[in-house]
């Protein structure tokens, strides 16, 4: 543990190989430790509305854990079904010494200063692990709350799914209403051993001015299946997100779907990695990006080490405002003979002859572009609760204003 340390402490001041730079020192760590809330009872309506638009269901209802950290204080984590751990990351380790075997084996702690700063002043996070052959009965869901003015928040979250579990995790990212400024790092590292599947759905609706660097790094081992949903719909000033996947066993498959609104000022430089490194792994990267004045940067990458592997990427864009810009970037990066890999990116406006299709039979304009849009927007993610997906439905039909 010392050599991560050192390696994390050199890195301190490593700007990220890609996007803006920001200065950590504008940021705070002092922040309130709030005790235990068992029912999340000292949060506000206006709150308990807050996040359950990230997917977060105070009263608990069909979930098989719940998580909520509320600045830096883990206030609540329970746990309703045998085989299924759920605790702080900080606890989880005191308590386990083989963590040690995944600790920032995924992610290199010296990538960059965010994921430094998240081992040199980790505030905390959580550790899930699925015991091998427990199907999780219901999702389990982990509320990051930030809920102080200017504030950094470093995470480190760890997921473990051993061979043939199978579990859906929610993760609601928020910060508090009206609260504008802040920092949120989150280091999260995934391990779906042979045959587990993993769905992590993300839900990301932050304040204006908020900055948020996760760092997220997934090894799927053979037969294994990772499904990841992000959804980010309302502003935020900067998100840089660049998940890397690795598939190292046999017969592994990875599906990463992502859903974009940019707002004037925002700047969201999201994407996915797929590393297909196993005869018979399959990958998909589907992306959905709209801007109504802010910048996207849109990357998806696919690697292809061995023969007889099935890639596709497809990223398509919406340009909804002349202020607004999509940088769109497929790569297709094959090593060998035998690999099988596609992509196909576009990036454009609403096409007039679908709006007079529209209004010829019956409908407004506004009400034409606001169809096209959702329909744009209405990707199907699999393994989505059936409330879940109504609400990203309603969070999109709510958004209806800012695209028009």
């Amino acid at each position: 543990m010392s050599e991560i340390r050192e390696k994390a402490k050199a890195s301190l001041n490593k700007q990220a190989p890609y996007g803006e730079d920001i200065d950590l020192s504008e940021y705070g760590r002092d922040v309130p430790v709030y005790g235990a809330d068992p029912n999340l009872a000292q949060l506000s309506a206006e709150e308990r509305g807050h996040v359950l638009e990230v997917g977060i269901d105070v009263a608990k209802t069909d979930r098989t854990g719940s998580f909520f950290l509320k600045g830096h204080s883990p206030v609540h984590c329970t746990v309703a079904q045998e085989g299924v751990e759920l605790m702080p990351i900080t606890e989880a380790l005191k308590k386990y010494d083989d963590l040690e075997k995944y600790w920032w084996k995924a992610v290199d702690v010296g990538a960059d200063k965010y994921t430094a700063q998240a081992e040199m002043a980790l505030h905390n996070g959580f550790f899930l692990r699925v015991k091998a052959g427990t199907r999780a009965c219901f999702p389990v869901q982990a509320c990051l709350y930030l809920n102080e003015e200017g504030i950094t928040q470093n995470l480190h979250n760890l997921v473990i799914a051993e061979e043939g579990a199978e579990v859906h995790i929610i993760t609601g990212c928020t910060t508090a209403p009206h609260l504008k400024k802040g920092l949120h790092i989150g280091v999260t590292e995934i391990y779906v051993e042979k045959g587990a599947v993993v769905t992590s759905t993300m839900l990301h609706n932050w304040g204006e001015e908020i900055i948020v660097r996760p760092r997220t790094a997934v090894w799927v081992e053979a037969d294994g299946t990772y499904m990841s949903n992000y959804v980010c719909l309302k502003p935020a000033k900067s998100v840089q997100m660049y998940p890397s996947v690795r598939l190292k066993g046999e017969n592994a498959v990875a599906r990463l779907n992502t859903i974009l609104v940019a707002s004037k000022g925002a700047v969201l430089d999201v994407g996915g990695k797929v590393s297909l490194e196993a005869t018979g792994t399959k990958a998909e990267i589907i992306s959905r990006t709209i801007t109504t004045g802010g910048k996207i940067i849109s990357r998806g990458m696919l690697i292809g080490q061995v023969a007889g592997i099935k890639a596709h990427l497809e990223c398509s864009g919406l340009i909804l405002s002349d202020e607004g810009q999509i940088h769109a970037i497929p790569e297709l990066d094959g090593w060998v003979s035998g690999v099988e890999m596609s992509h196909e990116a576009a990036v454009g406006k609403i096409s007039q002859e679908e709006i007079e299709y529209l209004m010829a039979r019956g409908l407004t304009e506004q009400e034409a572009t606001a169809l096209i849009v959702r329909g744009f927007l209405n990707v199907k993610m699999e393994g989505l609760p059936t409330e879940l997906q109504k609400e990203i439905e309603k969070m999109i039909c709510e958004n209806e204003a800012a695209f028009l």
